[in-house]
Formats: structure tokens, C-alpha cells, sequence
């Protein structure tokens, strides 16, 4: 089905949204350590990691492609590949994330890494004009929270410094449940007072807890969160406040955090008022794009057509876009709105 509409991603990363066959040139050129000998065997590879069931075995495939991207040159040219894929794929507005301090390995500060995503996201939005783009940096959880607290503490620091050249939000993403996720509440307490806004992974491998904890550092929007869900008093809060989750159907039945996409809670989660956003997580590493994830929607999930507008509607109203730019974008989905309910 052809969804001819403004399409809207706002849970979308970098280094899982990558051309393979530039990561595979990459390796060959820089010399770095591969997972296979050839670039079919390297996307086979990509498969097995992201079909095992296992979140620890699915982070595997992000390690060759944060290995080339330690220069700002690579760094800059995946970020411009990924806005010109997703401009050909008709999108209006995406939020790319991610973590700079997972680009310094070879010298770059955080501070480079993200000034090389900058770049790449100008070179792109050049060549593509109609397609508008925000850069979400992630703070990463790999353990305790101390395990690398100094990184975590500089990207809180830095981030609203880049807040009017492209930069629209921070993030905590990585593995849930090593420790209480409130333990990092200091981290986002720096980036909120610098007025930075902040979105944060919760409630996908970890039960609704994590989501609350999100809630009260601060977080506007949720990166995946359809374990709210098992709590309706957090449920109806989300409601009246309108936190929004921004759901990733393909990723979720991947990592096994849902059985199945006819047992995600998505639709229950819309249709008691939630604002839901559907979202792609990892475009290569799910072999998915926007319109992939609306099928299964469709198809398995619930979702009538008119509810993929209206979601929509709230990626671009709960967007971290500035609001002067949201009403242009809104105006034509509630244009495609009524051509599809008159």
C-alpha cells in the first residue's frame, strides 16, 4: 500500500541507519576488524544478530559501524547517505540520534563528533530541501552508572550549545536494568537546566518503573515505553500529561520485549489517548523502512489508515521541531486527513 502522506520518524539511529555497502568500504579502507569476509556475509551477519531474540546479541551489530565512524569525514558522510535515504523514502521531518562519545575512540572529542554530524545533516538537507531534520544526542547506559559517567556528564553538558544548529535533544539509550534508571536523574538534571529537552529509552526491556523514572527526570517523550501499558494509573498520567512513546514495532518483536506484533499494546496504548508515535529504531539493522512498519500496522497491529495520519499529527506535535515549523507540516496531514475520512 502507498502511504501518500508527510512521514514523520522520530526514533530513528544513526549507527543502525546505515548504507551497508558504505560500512562495508569503510571497513576495507580503514582496515578494521569484520564480522565477515564479504559484504553478503556481513548483512547476513546483521540478520542473525538482530533476529536472535537476544538485546545483548542484537547491540552486536552496531560494533562494525561505530568502528568506521571514528573521523569526522565517515561521520559526516553516514549522517548525509542516511538524510538523503530517508528524503527519497518521502519523509517530512526525522530526529536522528546518537551518542557522541561512541565516535572518540581515535582522537575526535565529543564536541567533533558532533560538529561531523552537523556537517553531514547541512550537506544533505542541500541536496534535500524538503525534508527537515533534528539531531538527538544520547548519553549511553553500559552498566552501572558510574561506569562512564564522566562521557555521560560532558554530552549534558555540551548539548544546548548546539541547540540553534541542529541539535534538538538528549537521550539516555543503551541497556536497560543494570541499575535503577533514576540513577542517571543527575545527568539529565544538567541538560534540563541548560534547557535542553529530553526524550529517554524506558519501558522496552525493563517493566513500566522505568518509564516513571523517565517521567520524573524530565523526559517529554519515551523511546519505545509500551510497558506502560501494564500500569493504567501511569497510563492515564501519560494521558492527561501528554507524554508521548515513541514505538518501534519491528525492533520490539526483534529484541522479544513483544512476542509478536499482534500482541503489542500499541493500538490499547492509542486508543485510551496516550500520544503514540511509530517509529523505524534501526532502519538497516531491521531491514525495515517507515512504510514496512505502517504495513505491519496495519495488517497485524489494529490500525485503521486514518490512524497512521493522526500519529503523525503527534509525531510532529510532540517533534522536538521549533513550533513555527510544525504548523506547515500539520496543515498537510490534516489535508491528507480528510481527502481519506470525507
Amino acid at each position: 500500500m502507498k502511504y501518500n502522506f508527510p512521514k514523520v520518524d522520530l526514533h530513528l539511529h544513526l549507527d543502525g541507519s546505515f548504507r551497508p555497502e558504505t560500512v562495508w568500504e569503510l571497513v576495507q579502507e580503514q582496515g578494521v576488524e569484520s564480522p565477515a569476509d564479504t559484504l553478503e556475509g556481513y548483512k547476513e551477519f546483521i540478520k542473525k544478530c538482530v533476529w536472535s531474540g537476544s538485546v545483548n546479541e542484537y547491540l552486536k551489530a552496531f560494533d562494525a559501524p561505530l568502528l568506521v565512524m571514528q573521523d569526522k569525514e565517515s561521520l559526516a558522510r553516514v549522517t548525509r547517505e542516511l538524510i538523503e535515504d530517508i528524503a527519497a523514502q518521502g519523509l517530512a521531518y526525522a530526529e536522528i540520534r546518537f551518542a557522541p562519545q561512541l565516535h572518540t575512540q581515535k582522537g575526535m572529542s565529543q564536541e567533533d563528533a558532533i560538529e561531523a554530524v552537523l556537517k553531514g545533516r547541512k550537506q544533505a538537507l542541500e541536496k534535500c530541501p524538503d525534508i527537515k531534520i533534528g539531531i538527538i544526542c544520547c548519553m549511553m547506559s553500559i552498566g552501572p552508572e558510574t561506569a562512564n559517567w564522566d562521557a555521560n556528564m560532558k554530552t549534558a553538558q555540551i548539548v544546548h550549545k548546539y541547540l540553534d544548529k541542529g541539535v534538538v535533544a538528549i537521550d539516555l539509550a543503551g541497556a536497560e536494568g543494570f541499575v535503577p534508571l533514576s540513577n542517571f536523574a543527575p545527568l539529565f538534571k544538567v541538560a534540563r537546566e541548560s534547557g535542553v529537552p529530553i526524550t529517554c529509552h524506558a519501558g522496552d526491556s525493563q517493566d513500566w518503573q522505568t518509564v516513571k523514572d523517565a517521567i520524573e527526570m524530565g523526559a517529554s517523550r519515551i523511546g519505545h515505553g509500551h510497558h506502560i501499558y501494564e500500569n493504567p494509573e501511569l497510563c492515564r498520567y501519560a494521558v492527561e500529561h501528554e507524554i508521548a512513546l515513541e514505538i518501534c514495532p519491528t525492533s520490539n518483536v526483534q529484541c522479544q520485549t513483544r512476542r509478536t506484533y499482534g500482541l503489542h499494546p500499541a493500538w490499547n496504548l492509542y486508543s485510551i489517548g496516550i500520544p503514540v508515535t511509530i517509529n523505524t529504531d534501526n532502519m538497516t539493522m531491521s531491514e525495515i523502512t517507515l512504510e514496512d512498519e505502517y504495513d505491519h500496522c496495519l495488517n497485524e497491529m489494529g490500525f485503521e489508515y486514518e490512524d497512521l495520519i493522526l500519529m503523525n499529527i503527534n509525531s510532529i506535535k510532540y517533534s522536538f521541531m521549533k513550533e513555527k515549523d510544525k504548523k506547515e507540516i500539520i496543515a498537510r496531514l490534516e489535508k491528507c486527513l480528510d481527502e481519506v475520512t470525507e
